[in-house]
């Protein structure tokens, strides 16, 4: 029964953008969440606040970085790692190259 009242609730007719109302309509989805707009008994879009959008695609990132990182685990090998020194000398930095680097973040 939940599930219906739900369906129904956050559900809304294309027709009431017609008659005016989307500024009625995003203040209910900033106050309730997501509306599922619906044309000819369809479902046309959802609408969604920038902010649940954002944590939405925030949240896409992360499974996709967490993804990664688990394959990468699956085949990780302890004696491919090299050490900070080796990886200095290969390429010819030094710890004079590492100052001034504490404002950059490495994801």
């Amino acid at each position: 029964m939940n599930l219906i009242r739900g369906a129904i609730e956050n559900t809304i007719p294309i027709s009431l953008f017609n008659r005016g109302l989307a500024g009625k309509i995003f203040e209910e989805v900033k106050r309730h969440g997501a509306k599922v707009v619906m044309k000819n008994n369809t479902p046309e879009c959802v609408l969604l606040s920038p902010e649940e959008y954002i944590r939405l695609l925030d949240e896409v990132n992360d499974a996709r970085l967490l993804n990664t990182a688990v394959r990468r685990m699956a085949h990780f090998d302890p004696a491919s790692v090299i050490s900070q020194e080796q990886v200095d000398q290969e390429f010819g930095f030094s710890p004079s190259d590492y100052e001034n680097t504490d404002d950059i973040d490495f994801e």
